[in-house]
């Protein structure tokens, strides 16, 4: 599992097309920065053991400014290289990821809480490309520095570095069971902070409802239950930071002690200058510092690899292909359902052998109890979702057969929901439309003219570019759906679906948005569901469902007459 991870890491990274030569050329600054750096405590050697003003060279310390100056300046083209090159990661990989959202079918989001996805796109994309920027480099440069300060400290004084090193195995056999401690805290803490993103979202999202519902204090201590989750893994997090550093402190500062006092006895023998001293210690703290980052680097390899999995969980999931398939019109084609079954979980049906057929420029209504599968029949009709068995046909064609472009371009749907987008009246007027920058003000005037949109529209503060809020909070409900029912005029759709269009509105707006909706059905194929059945009482067929099966097919007058349920609810409702 360990090494699947490692793969999906490395397969990922170099999927992104990364700017190879930035980033090696980030890599050789830094390698050169930490040679140059190797050469500053030999040149303090000859300061220290040649210190005198008389001995001092103008040329000597010329070449001691010049190296600290081509140390920043190679530091500081690194530095942003690599950077540049994290940056390039991150965008790289959340333009993957989202590319790949968009294209999910409907089922996973079904599944899916949004601010968990959301997270993904945010949290651990940056998990990612801190360690691609930032981590990396530092550990081969701090490997680097590792090798060539041992190496150069085994040639000055074999001794006192053998006794420096013993220091290594120790640290390791400290460091390497808290590393995998450390994996799991972090891998915890990412889930936890996805999960608690997706709960503030939904809660903000839902903030009517929250408030209508007086649930605040419920929503207080949802919140802080997982206020107090992230608080303890946190801390768990915390304790082992504070276990690393202060035992990687306790361990220099025993290694400095006991060079220093080994060495202070060597230099007062004689076997040893008080400049290759100083310069041992520098060595030590060339050692010392990367050993330190070391530790953080293995951590965030683990949270980049945990993160890197969560990520490779969405990349594998299978996408709609919008683009395969014929391009056809569906224009003056009858609509075939032939022996449909569905379930959204495995074993347990949603609709059972369904079978219909509409003709062209039909109204077609769905009635029956709540729950009995009529949303779901649209949801086939879009293809957010696959029959189990059997097939939706156009003509004589599987409506799978159709590029999923072609076949949704050609539907108009108008929910109960009233689906706005954030923005101006106009873009959700020309939401989706590839030709939206095409479409002239004449035309949407036209458009909502024919919904009963325009006075209200013309009466906003900016008109078609009055801003609409989140999900069209400023507009009213009926404002909303005529909106709606514009965007599907524009859209100018061959077999249009109507689910519940006017179930949330108040009588007044109703009256409105029905004479929209009328106008809209003119020559079109079209399916309603509605519970109100004076909306459906002329529809050339009613198609009754109860438990995901169709148990009465008809006109109002041959269901009244045949089937009881309906009699029974027409009775409730039409005297």
């Amino acid at each position: 599992m360990e090494n699947q991870s490692v793969k999906a890491f490395m397969s990922l990274i170099f999927s992104l097309k990364l700017p190879t030569f930035i980033l090696v050329l980030g890599l050789i600054g830094s390698v050169l920065t930490t040679l140059v750096g190797l050469t500053i405590p030999l040149l303090t050697r000859e300061l220290v053991d040649g210190f005198s003003f008389t001995t001092i060279s103008a040329g000597f310390i010329a070449l001691i400014v010049g190296i600290f100056i081509l140390h920043a300046l190679i530091d500081g083209f690194s530095g942003y290289a690599l950077a540049f090159v994290g940056q390039k990661v991150v965008a790289g990989l959340r333009e993957t990821i989202w590319m790949k959202l968009i294209r999910l079918p409907v089922r996973y989001f079904d599944q899916q809480p949004s601010g968990e996805s959301v997270s993904r796109v945010i949290n651990d994309t940056g998990i990612v490309k801190n360690l691609v920027s930032q981590h990396f480099p530092q550990f081969i440069s701090g490997l680097i520095s590792i090798i060539g300060a041992v190496v150069i400290l085994l040639i000055m004084d074999w001794r006192m570095t053998l006794m420096m090193l013993v220091a290594v195995p120790l640290t390791v056999l400290v460091m390497m069971p808290l590393g995998s401690r450390m994996s799991k805290v972090s891998r915890k803490l990412q889930d936890q902070t996805a999960s608690f993103q997706g709960e503030i979202q939904q809660t903000v999202s839902e903030i009517k409802l929250m408030k209508s519902s007086t649930a605040e204090d419920m929503e207080v201590k949802k919140g802080m239950k997982g206020i107090l989750g992230l608080l303890k893994t946190g801390l768990r997090e915390a304790k082992i930071f504070a276990v690393v550093g202060p035992f990687m402190y306790m361990i220099v500062m025993f290694v400095i002690v006991v060079i220093i006092g080994y060495g202070g006895i060597r230099v007062e023998e004689g076997t040893m200058s008080t400049g290759s001293l100083v310069a041992f210690l520098l060595y030590l703290f060339q050692i010392v510092f990367p050993i330190t980052t070391f530790a953080m680097f293995f951590t965030e390899l683990q949270k980049a690899k945990g993160a890197t999995g969560r990520i490779m969980e969405i990349l594998e999931k299978d996408v709609e292909e919008t683009h395969q398939g014929v391009e056809r019109s569906i224009d003056g084609l009858p609509l075939h359902f032939q022996g449909v079954d569905f379930a959204y979980e495995t074993g347990e049906p949603v609709i059972n052998n369904m079978s219909f057929s509409a003709q062209s420029g039909e109204m077609i209504a769905f009635a029956g109890p709540s729950g009995g599968g009529k949303t779901t029949v649209f949801g086939l009709i879009e293809r957010y979702y696959q029959p189990t068995n059997g097939q939706v046909l156009i003509g004589d064609q599987s409506i799978n057969e159709l590029s999923m472009r072609s076949w949704r371009s050609q539907l108009g749907y108008v929910s109960q929901e009233s689906s706005m987008m954030s923005g101006t009246v106009r873009e959700n007027l020309t939401y989706g439309l590839a030709n939206a920058n095409e479409i002239t003000d004449r035309q949407l005037w036209e458009v909502a003219r024919m919904a009963y949109a325009e006075q209200f529209i013309q009466e906003l503060p900016q008109s078609l570019d009055t801003e609409v809020g989140e999900r069209g909070t400023k507009l009213s409900g009926g404002q909303r759906q005529r909106i709606n029912i514009a965007r599907a005029f524009l859209r100018n759709p061959k077999l249009l679906l109507l689910d519940e269009a006017t179930a949330s509105l108040d009588s007044q707006s109703e009256q409105v948005v029905q004479k929209a909706l009328h106008r809209l059905m003119e020559g079109r194929t079209t399916f309603v569901i509605a519970h109100r059945l004076a909306t459906i009482v002329h529809a050339d067929q009613i198609i009754f469902i109860e438990q995901g099966e169709i148990t009465g097919k008809g006109t109002h007058q041959e269901l009244m007459e045949h089937h009881a349920l309906y009699r029974s609810f027409a009775e409730q409702q039409l005297t």
